[in-house]
């Protein structure tokens, strides 16, 4: 290298140099701007304890004490279970033989929430968050990792109660939910999505009482609320301003799959009966009394039947035989009273006739030829074959030409072809109008229905029966569990 180079690139050199140096005392990088003796200005603080009263403060600390105390009582709950996949082989397409077909194994993993409801290890959560379950861990506040063995499950009402070894627990006190008021203020607790959101604290109000449009299982008296639930909150706590317990997050209504402000809650007294009932029997006994839905009474109704207001339910069929045939109870009377109470509507006058011990005598008070009369009935058990009905095949075939699609038996053949594994059960769907609301709302041939408003169907007769069920009883939507190339999904249509 020349020197006239040298020089050129020791000029370039001490030009960069200087202009670096520029650019850091602009930027205050310097040693010069640490050390200029520019002071700070005084940042202003808080003396909180000569700051004068605060109603938004001592607000804002009531609901953390809440949270403090409520949170403990809050777990994970991981399941497992293995399921067998047909797994189809190449030589089954080529030679068109399904024997050439292999089964795999694999494991389904499923997450949900639970409240611990008693210190020597009770928990209590939904059915659908352990349904199925051949493994459950439960993970507690502090991290502890604990097994747990179900003590019993009711899937009409959506309830199951779980236990862990260990004494000694956090656990929630129970509140009262028919003293809960619209308005009042909820916490929701639970882990969302995935376990690292475990036990998120979101906050809302009781938007409303006795909702029971929802159609996810038989016995539907849920608050709902808009604070956040979603997927993974199932069987976690809602829980009022005073710590305890007022409901167990069971669902959303949601278009995206998430939340949207409308949540659903199991009343903490129903989820409490069909709890105790479970620890102490092991099984749910309803009361039974033996008739149908035959209309709704509105004003025209009203006026048709001679009544001044409009109030409960016409008596459709009654079954022979049955605790309200026995009493004298007859087709085409108005049920207005039970127990002295007003009955707003048939689904209501259904859950509290449920919640009742069988062999209880009830006061049921009737509108009959233009004049009131009380009939007292000792109710019958609800049998759990009696909840889904079974019906003739000319009622089928009648139901199917009103809802536009059939449905068949779902056979080992079927499963192979639709690749589903050998323990998915329902009913698949073998023919559908591209004109009826089902196939408008989604509905596919093909699909596999599994429930029916909540309740388990296995076979054609109990699909229809499920249905005709909820037109008795005046529902206006059916809500569907579908099984879809081995993934579920939901489709609700009008019926």
């Amino acid at each position: 290298m020349d020197r006239l180079t040298k020089s050129i690139i020791a000029v370039v050199a001490v030009a960069f140099f200087l202009i670096g140096i520029n650019f850091g005392s602009d930027l205050g990088f310097t040693s010069d701007s640490a050390g200029s003796g520019q002071e700070l200005p005084e940042f202003r603080t808080l003396d909180k304890s000569e700051a004068s009263p605060n109603v938004l403060r001592d607000f804002n600390n009531a609901l953390v004490d809440v949270a403090d105390r409520t949170n403990p009582t809050v777990v994970t709950i991981n399941t497992t279970q293995t399921v067998t996949q047909r797994q189809r082989s190449p030589f089954s397409l080529f030679f068109d033989d399904p024997r050439f077909d292999q089964e795999r194994e694999f494991q389904r993993r499923g997450l949900g929430s639970g409240v611990i409801v008693s210190d020597d290890g009770y928990i209590l959560t939904n059915n659908h968050v352990i349904e199925g379950a051949e493994e459950i861990q439960v993970s507690l506040y502090d991290g502890t990792e604990l097994d747990a063995e179900i003590v019993g499950a009711d899937p009409a009402s959506d309830i199951a109660v779980l236990k862990i070894s260990m004494d000694d627990l956090t656990a929630i006190p129970l509140g009262d939910s028919d003293e809960l008021r619209v308005g009042e203020m909820v916490l929701a607790i639970g882990s969302p999505l995935q376990t690292q959101f475990a036990n998120t604290v979101s906050m809302g109000i009781v938007s409303a009482k006795g909702r029971t449009g929802v159609r996810l299982n038989q016995f539907e008296n849920y608050i709902q609320t808009d604070a956040a639930i979603n997927p993974g909150n199932s069987g976690g706590p809602l829980i009022n301003v005073d710590g305890e317990l007022i409901g167990i997050n069971t669902a959303i209504a949601s278009r995206s799959g998430g939340s949207q402000g409308i949540g659903f809650a199991i009343p903490v007294n129903m989820a409490r009966n069909v709890m105790e009932a479970l620890i102490s029997e092991g099984r749910v006994s309803r009361g039974y009394l033996g008739i149908t839905l035959g209309g709704e009474v509105d004003r025209t109704m009203a006026r048709a039947l001679g009544m001044e207001t409009p109030r409960g339910f016409v008596v459709g069929d009654v079954v022979e035989g049955g605790p309200a045939d026995e009493s004298g109870l007859m087709e085409g009377d108005v049920v207005v009273r039970l127990n002295g109470e007003i009955v707003q509507n048939f689904l209501d006058f259904r859950i509290a006739i449920a919640n009742t011990m069988p062999g209880t005598e009830v006061e049921i008070e009737v509108f009959r030829d233009g004049e009131n009369r009380t009939l007292t009935v000792e109710l019958g058990e609800l049998e759990t074959e009696e909840i889904v009905s079974e019906m003739e095949n000319n009622d089928m075939e009648n139901l199917r030409e009103e809802l536009g699609f059939a449905v068949d038996e779902l056979t080992d053949n079927i499963r192979r072809q639709l690749n589903l594994d050998s323990q998915t059960s329902g009913v698949v769907v073998s023919d559908i109008s591209e004109g009826s609301q089902a196939y408008g709302q989604g509905l596919r041939r093909g699909d596999v229905i599994s429930q029916v408003a909540g309740t388990q169907v296995t076979s054609p007769q109990e699909f229809y029966g499920a249905i005709q069920a909820l037109m008795d009883e005046g529902t206006e939507v059916a809500l569907l569990r579908v099984n879809r190339q081995g993934r579920n999904i939901f489709v609700a249509f009008e019926l």
